[in-house]
């Protein structure tokens, strides 16, 4: 009875962080902003990091069913 809040958090952290994600990929493959007004360094940076986090959330939500 306790897998199902497990499984559907682990599949929406997994769903955010893949999107997110392939989303930078392709922001920083074309040479666009991934964040308007910031360095884009600094914002390819920082969401790829957060897509890392994450994809690691979801993955340890799903080591806990």
């Amino acid at each position: 009875m306790e897998s199902g809040p497990a499984i559907f958090a682990g599949l929406v952290f997994a769903l955010f962080g893949s999107g997110l994600l392939v989303w930078t990929t392709v922001r920083v493959r074309q040479r666009r902003p991934v964040a308007q007004g910031v360095s884009p360094v600094a914002s390819a940076t920082l969401a790829g990091l957060v897509s890392v986090i994450a994809l690691t959330l979801g993955t340890w939500c799903f080591t806990r069913l």
